[in-house]
């Protein structure tokens, strides 16, 4: 049986072949436009170097926990600090190395951070989790009381296991240590109770 319709001319094998090819190419070209045109929507890298502000929701942290996520490529600690933990801040000014957070302000801590809790609410510290002195990353020793690498009087903080910086919990380091600054404190504000911006503080 004939693959051809009644009435329809037989098409010639050559020239089929050659609009089968014409509409490969011409479908090729096209997509070969088009990705260049998306990729123009895609962030430059440049842009993903100087990384985009992040929004947070923070209602899930409850006191005394930390929520840890990334910003420029570094991990941003977010704590809740209890009413307890804020307390142990009062009267640790003369063994901490910058306790008024004075030393490279506008590198390490905003304006709206210049206080004891280095912080724009009290109970919310927002720090980059990253030593100042050769960018290892402490670890938590929130519990109070004599530990190992820690002193006897231990109000709770920051422990840098590589080389024994520690920190109060407000990020402000302890005298005689390596580390030769505080915690840095990112820009950031809060956009609601629940939700913060790392990366802006237009409105702080």
């Amino acid at each position: 049986m004939s693959d051809t319709l009644a009435g329809t001319p037989p098409q010639d094998p050559s020239k089929r072949t050659w609009l089968i090819a014409s509409s490969c190419v011409g479908a090729a070209g096209a997509l070969a436009t088009a990705v260049p045109f998306v990729s123009s929507f895609q962030p430059s890298e440049r842009a993903k170097a100087a990384g985009a502000a992040v929004e947070v929701d923070i209602s899930a942290v409850k006191p005394g926990e930390k929520l840890t996520v990334e910003w420029r490529g570094k991990p941003v600690w977010i704590v809740r600090r209890t009413p307890e933990q804020l307390a142990t801040l009062k009267g640790l000014e003369g063994g901490l190395a910058d306790p008024q957070s004075q030393r490279n302000p506008d590198e390490l801590t905003p304006k709206y951070a210049r206080n004891e809790a280095r912080s724009i609410k009290p109970e919310f510290l927002v720090v980059v989790g990253i030593c100042s002195h050769l960018g290892c990353s402490p670890s938590d020793k929130f519990q109070t009381g004599a530990q190992p690498s820690l002193p006897d009087d231990w109000t709770g903080g920051f422990l840098c296991p590589c080389h024994g910086s520690t920190f109060d919990m407000a990020g402000r380091v302890f005298k005689n240590k390596p580390a030769p600054d505080n915690l840095e404190v990112p820009p950031h504000m809060f956009l609601s109770d629940s939700k913060l911006l790392i990366g802006e503080d237009k409105q702080a």
